[in-house]
């Protein structure tokens, strides 16, 4: 009898966990977003029915080319989350995830145009979700991605998109590295600013990346070898200044570590304050228009014609 009240209340808690969580999604990245596109896409949907709250069909798509362009950034976003968060569940994404890839392209900095087509498609694959696990789930979950707008317009007012296809740079990038509020997001931007690497990989660093000290070949002088891997395993070299390479390497015998850690979202969000606050105060002034930072390196490779090679990096992430 005892084992039977024990069999019962385990099935019980089985269907229970059944009707509150539903079917999980599975499978690759584009069977996924072609299950949440079926969701979306009503060909034969009408405007005024796709306008209509009350109307099925209501934040639908009706164009194939429409569905196709959403469904590429959903591809590249899920991606995104496979490699960078080890999620596998398109049904698991969350606001921070939103948050993290939108600001990981506007690093890159992106038209006007293409910015706003990424924020469209996050928040079609928001009403996606949620018609999704209102048809899957006996409780469905709710999905707010409204942090893509607020990220398209600090963009926008940062003036960190390009419109008509201008680019923006700072001749003075190490007033806003002095003025961060740690030491080690100046040492992360310095990094950035000399050797040319992403924002996202500057956030993590280990010991044993340190390869010493080599001539460059541009220009010639004697950089600190910082190595890194790619994407898809491709290893290559970041070339900071002897300084710049001596303070991480006190960074790990000082404090007796073997990693180099800062937080993404804290060191993004500093850069973000500090600029907006120098540009404001007439402290920095932009070169032509924008958020990139500008080294520049003389060029004596190969008997180049040129006097210099510029070297542009994203700082803000």
């Amino acid at each position: 009898m005892f084992a039977y009240n024990l069999t019962g209340r385990f099935v019980v808690c089985i269907l229970q966990k059944f009707l509150v969580e539903g079917i999980k999604m599975r499978g690759s990245v584009y069977y996924q977003t072609s299950q949440l596109a079926k969701v979306i896409f009503v060909e034969s949907s009408k405007k005024e029915q796709r306008v209509d709250p009350q109307h099925e069909y209501y934040q639908c798509v009706s164009s194939y080319g429409t569905m196709e362009t959403y469904r590429r950034v959903w591809n590249n976003f899920l991606n995104y989350l496979r490699e960078h968060w080890k999620l596998k569940n398109c049904e698991l994404i969350a606001e921070e995830h939103i948050q993290a890839y939108f600001e990981y392209k506007i690093e890159y900095y992106p038209s006007q145009q293409y910015a706003e087509k990424i924020s469209a498609a996050l928040g079609k694959l928001e009403i996606a979700l949620n018609k999704y696990s209102k048809a899957m789930h006996y409780i469905p979950k709710k999905y707010d991605f409204t942090i893509r707008q607020k990220i398209l317009h600090e963009a926008r007012d940062l003036k960190l998109i390009a419109n008509n296809y201008k680019n923006r740079t700072y001749q003075n990038p190490m007033i806003i590295i002095d003025n961060l509020k740690t030491e080690n997001h100046k040492l992360a931007a310095k990094i950035q600013l000399e050797g040319g690497a992403r924002a996202e990989w500057v956030t993590l660093i280990k010991k044993e990346q340190l390869k010493g000290f080599k001539v460059d070949e541009i220009s010639n002088q004697t950089k600190g070898v910082i190595e890194t891997k790619e994407k898809g395993g491709k290893v290559g070299d970041v070339l900071v200044t002897t300084e710049t390479y001596q303070e991480l390497e006190n960074h790990f015998i000082d404090k007796q570590i073997k990693i180099f850690r800062i937080n993404y979202q804290d060191y993004a969000s500093d850069i973000k304050i500090r600029v907006y606050y120098l540009v404001k105060k007439h402290i920095v002034h932009m070169a032509s228009d924008g958020l990139l930072l500008r080294t520049e390196y003389e060029s004596i490779k190969n008997m180049l014609t040129h006097t210099s090679k510029l070297y542009k990096v994203f700082l803000w992430k």
